[in-house]
C-alpha cells in the first residue's frame, strides 16, 4: 500500500475535489495546522484482546476481531462527559477491545473528539473506524479532513457511508461526483486502509449496494427483533456472508428499549416521536447481545453509558457461547410485543 502522511493526501484531495465538484476549500493554512501522526501498514495490536473474548475474522481483511466493540455513542457523544468519556475508551482497550466505532455526525463532533484524545497515544491497540454522512466527494472530502484531526491520527482502518437509507441515496454515492470516489481517493493513498457502507433503514437498499460495489465491510442493524420486520438476518447477512465481507452487528438494544431493566419516561417527556413508548423491553443485556453473537457478523458494536455497563458487557462476551436455532427463536419470541420500540430505527412508513 502507497504510503502518504495525511497533509500531503488532504491537500491533494481537498484541491482534487474543487475540480470535480463545486464547493469551498480549506486554505494551505488550515491544512498545514494538521501534523500527521507517524503510522505502518500493520493492522492494530491488542495485547489483552485474545484471553479477554473470542475473536472472528474481519472479513478478507487478516484481522482478528474481538467479538464485543464499543461504539462511539451513549455517554462518547455527549458533551461535557469527555473526562468519562475517556475513562470507558481507556477501560474499553485495557479490557481487551480492539475495534472503537464511530462518526463525523454522532455529537456533531463530539465523539470523535472524546475518541481522539485516547487515540493520540493508544492508536496502535485498536482497529479505528468512523464514517460520512454526506454523499458527495467534496462534502466527505471534508469530514475525512475533519475526522483525521478529531481523532488525532492520519489514517483509518475503515471508512464507511453512513446509515444509507434509500435507492436516491446509492445513486448519488455512486454518480460521477458521488462520495465512492472520495472512499476510492483515500483508500488508494493509504490514508483510509478499507472502506465499508452502513445503514438500518431498508435491507434491500444496502443489498444492491453491496452487489454494486465490492465493499469490506457491512454495518447493519439487526438484534433479536429483527426477524419480525424487514430483516436484515434473512434479506442482507446471507448476501454479505456469500461475498465473504465483514459483517459488523449494531443496534443490540435500540437505546435499551429492547431490555426488561429499561424503565420508560413519562410520555410527555419522550420528545422524539421515533421512540416513544410506554412499554419497558422484555429481554436480558445478555440474551440481547448473547443472541447478535450467535449470528454470522464478525463482531458487534455498542455503546456504553458508563464503565459498569462496559464490564457487564465484556463478562458476558468472555463467557460466550453460541445459542441454538430454539434458543434463539425463544428469544425472538419475548420481543414480538415491542417490535416497534426494539426497531424504530426502521423504514416504518408503510403503516406497518
Amino acid at each position: 500500500m502507497k504510503k502518504i502522511n495525511r497533509r500531503t493526501f488532504l491537500g491533494n484531495g481537498v484541491a482534487a475535489a474543487a475540480v470535480v465538484t463545486t464547493g469551498n476549500t480549506f486554505s494551505s493554512g488550515e491544512r498545514d495546522n494538521l501534523i500527521p501522526v507517524k503510522r505502518n501498514n500493520e493492522h492494530p495490536f491488542n495485547p489483552v484482546t485474545y484471553s479477554a473474548m473470542p475473536t472472528r475474522s474481519f472479513g478478507k481483511t487478516g484481522y482478528k476481531v474481538g467479538i464485543l466493540s464499543l461504539g462511539g455513542q451513549a455517554t462518547l457523544e455527549i458533551k461535557g462527559r469527555e473526562e468519562e468519556s475517556e475513562k470507558i475508551i481507556n477501560r474499553a482497550i485495557d479490557l481487551g477491545i480492539n475495534y472503537i466505532d464511530t462518526a463525523a455526525s454522532y455529537g456533531q463532533g463530539v465523539s470523535q473528539l472524546n475518541i481522539g484524545r485516547v487515540m493520540k497515544t493508544r492508536r496502535s491497540e485498536v482497529w479505528l473506524s468512523t464514517k460520512t454522512h454526506d454523499r458527495t466527494y467534496d462534502g466527505s472530502m471534508r469530514l475525512l479532513e475533519e475526522s483525521l484531526k478529531n481523532l488525532q491520527t492520519d489514517h483509518l482502518d475503515l471508512w464507511q457511508l453512513h446509515n444509507v437509507q434509500r435507492q436516491d441515496q446509492v445513486d448519488q454515492i455512486f454518480s460521477a461526483n458521488g462520495a465512492i470516489k472520495a472512499l476510492e481517493k483515500a483508500k488508494s493513498e493509504g490514508v483510509v486502509r478499507y472502506l465499508g457502507i452502513t445503514g438500518h433503514f431498508e435491507p434491500l437498499v444496502l443489498l444492491e449496494a453491496i452487489k454494486r460495489y465490492p465493499f469490506d465491510s457491512i454495518l447493519l442493524a439487526v438484534n433479536a427483533a429483527d426477524v419480525h420486520y424487514l430483516s436484515f438476518k434473512n434479506y442482507l447477512l446471507p448476501e454479505a456472508q456469500k461475498k465473504g465481507i465483514a459483517i459488523i452487528g449494531m443496534k443490540v438494544t435500540t437505546r435499551s428499549r429492547i431490555l426488561s431493566s429499561w424503565t420508560p419516561p413519562p410520555l410527555e417527556q419522550q420528545t422524539d416521536e421515533r421512540l416513544r413508548t410506554p412499554k419497558s423491553g422484555t429481554i436480558t443485556i445478555k440474551e440481547a447481545l448473547t443472541y447478535n453473537m450467535s449470528l454470522p457478523v464478525s463482531t458487534t458494536i455498542i455503546g456504553v453509558d458508563n464503565i459498569a455497563q462496559l464490564e457487564e458487557n465484556v463478562k458476558i462476551a468472555s463467557e460466550f457461547t453460541p445459542l441454538s436455532q430454539s434458543q434463539m427463536e425463544e428469544i425472538e419470541f419475548k420481543t414480538l410485543p415491542i417490535v416497534r420500540q426494539a426497531l424504530y430505527f426502521r423504514r416504518w412508513d408503510l403503516g406497518a
